[in-house]
């Protein structure tokens, strides 16, 4: 456990041994300075070693601002998630200590509002790691029948840096070491193989197949069967150690869409995040308006010129957002499942990064699972509950899945599950026996908000009565999925 001090943590600082070591904060004091008739403006920033200083007009802030906003969303939203999970216990979504692995062997419902498009079909585990000091070594069972699961890794950047899993490493029993960017040490036997992080911190991610109400004890045992410790543990060694954080408090929802203390959570969370060496020219250029690892960012002290330029950027950043949405992901020029990947898959395509964070973080990569989402109906109109839509499968044009598929309903604009009088979030291919086929063979599923009567209620997904979108989820999909061969049928109103 990770205890609150009154240090910040600064990754500049290490010991003896390689390890970061713990070091007061330095606060680092800016202040902005009109010239040039007001369009000018000279920043200067106090560091441990140095003074740096930079003349920028206040378009060149506004305009850094807009790309930190959109660069830096996805990690300042995780770690809004990682501290309500892993720190705030006095937060009833709290999970565990850090490197503490929580399982829940139950679906997710409406009552569930820190992650937004929650899976409900799988149930999760999670695992907040700080690896720091030294490596988590992890441990899975066999999985029984075929059962799906998976463990994704997810990076401060909200990267998908691995998987452990069904599909990536087969079925059978295992043990996998995690380990942070400086970790230097040899793997013990037993160890199918290294996990490496870029990042200080990072999140498992476990999801286990639910076959139905009467598969959950099956789903707790193989959740008890998922282990975690840290490598000195795994060994029978004292334990390296602790390194304390003083973490910052995260802004909610709502504020980070709207206050640009954005930056300073930022900054904090950056000093856990070494530079990439593709990203070294662009950490160069936030540096130039005070983002950077560590430093402190007070925006009750700037200047008010230079209060409007970075505030008119973060909002630069959301109207660009915004217009990505409208133009690509609305329009299905973009595919949701391709704004999750690796750092090389998304090869710094920051904007997509951001739409995946915005739209539902955490969302897997293709490869493991493909979220095909409905926005809109065929003739490109904001799905509504004041409709009522039909979706339509062609005989054998089923989703092509090597495990299984789901169709979430998500209200919005909270992008969380919708009550309703069924409590069905979803439908999904374990329901199928239960679901009514058409005279042909296919299927089709009625979408909206009042029962569509006793005849069609089983292949009923209740809507809310405002605005709507149905995420489908294809776990493991078939390479026709993946390349485009299959293509999910368009939500139609229902004539």
């Amino acid at each position: 456990m990770i205890k609150k001090t009154n240090m910040r943590y600064r990754t500049d600082f290490l010991s003896t041994d390689g390890r970061l070591a713990p070091q007061p904060f330095r606060p680092l004091r800016s202040r902005w300075t009109a010239i040039a008739a007001g369009f000018a403006l000279v920043t200067a920033f106090a560091t441990a070693h140095a003074v740096q200083a930079a003349t920028l007009t206040t378009s060149e802030v506004r305009a850094i601002a807009k790309e930190a906003t959109i660069y830096g969303f996805p990690l300042v939203d995780n770690y809004r998630v990682q501290y309500t999970y892993f720190v705030d216990k006095g937060n009833p979504e709290y999970r565990s200590t850090w490197n503490t692995l929580n399982a829940s062997a139950q679906v997710m419902t409406p009552a569930d509002k820190t992650v937004q498009t929650p899976n409900s079909d799988t149930p999760y585990a999670v695992l907040g790691a700080d690896l720091r000091a030294e490596p988590l070594v992890l441990t899975v069972p066999e999985m029984d029948n075929g059962r799906y699961y998976s463990i994704q890794f997810v990076d401060m950047y909200t990267f998908n840096f691995a998987y452990v899993g069904s599909r990536a490493t087969g079925n059978e029993a295992g043990r996998f070491l995690l380990a942070g960017p400086d970790w230097k040490g040899t793997p013990p036997k037993g160890i199918k193989s290294v996990i490496r992080a870029e990042t200080n911190y990072a999140f498992a991610l476990y999801r286990t197949q639910l076959r139905g109400p009467n598969d959950i004890d099956n789903v707790k045992r193989i959740q008890s069967e998922y282990r975690v410790e840290p490598l000195s543990q795994y060994l029978g060694k004292a334990a390296p150690p602790s390194l304390p954080v003083d973490f910052m408090k995260p802004l909610t929802v709502a504020e980070e869409r709207t206050s640009i203390r954005f930056f300073d959570v930022l900054n904090f969370v950056l000093q856990f995040c070494p530079t990439a060496p593709s990203e070294t020219a662009l950490r160069a250029r936030l540096a130039q308006i005070g983002i950077g690892a560590g430093k402190s960012f007070d925006t009750n002290t700037l200047a008010p010129d230079m209060k409007k330029a970075l505030a008119d950027g973060f909002a630069d950043g959301w109207a660009a957002f915004n217009q990505y949405k409208t133009s690509m992901i609305d329009t299905g020029k973009a595919q949701a499942s391709g704004d999750f990947g690796t750092r090389a898959y998304l090869k710094n395509d920051y904007m997509a990064r951001m739409a995946g964070a915005v739209m539902g973080i955490y969302g897997n990569s293709k490869e493991e699972a493909m979220y095909p989402l409905y926005l809109t109906d065929g003739a490109g109109t904001h799905l509504n509950g004041s409709n009522r839509y039909v979706l339509h499968f062609a005989p054998g044009q089923l989703p092509p899945v090597h495990s299984f598929w789901s169709l979430t309903m998500y209200a919005l604009p909270s992008s969380l599950l919708y009550a309703n009088s069924l409590n069905r979030y979803l439908i999904n291919s374990p329901m199928l026996p239960t679901l009514k086929r058409d005279a042909d063979g296919g299927l089709t599923l009625y979408v909206q908000h009042e029962s569509p009567g006793p005849k069609h209620e089983s292949n009923w997904l209740p809507a809310p009565a405002g605005p709507f979108f149905i995420a489908m989820r294809l776990y493991w999909p078939k390479q026709a999925a993946i390349d485009g061969e299959w293509k999910a049928p368009p939500m139609q109103v229902a004539q």
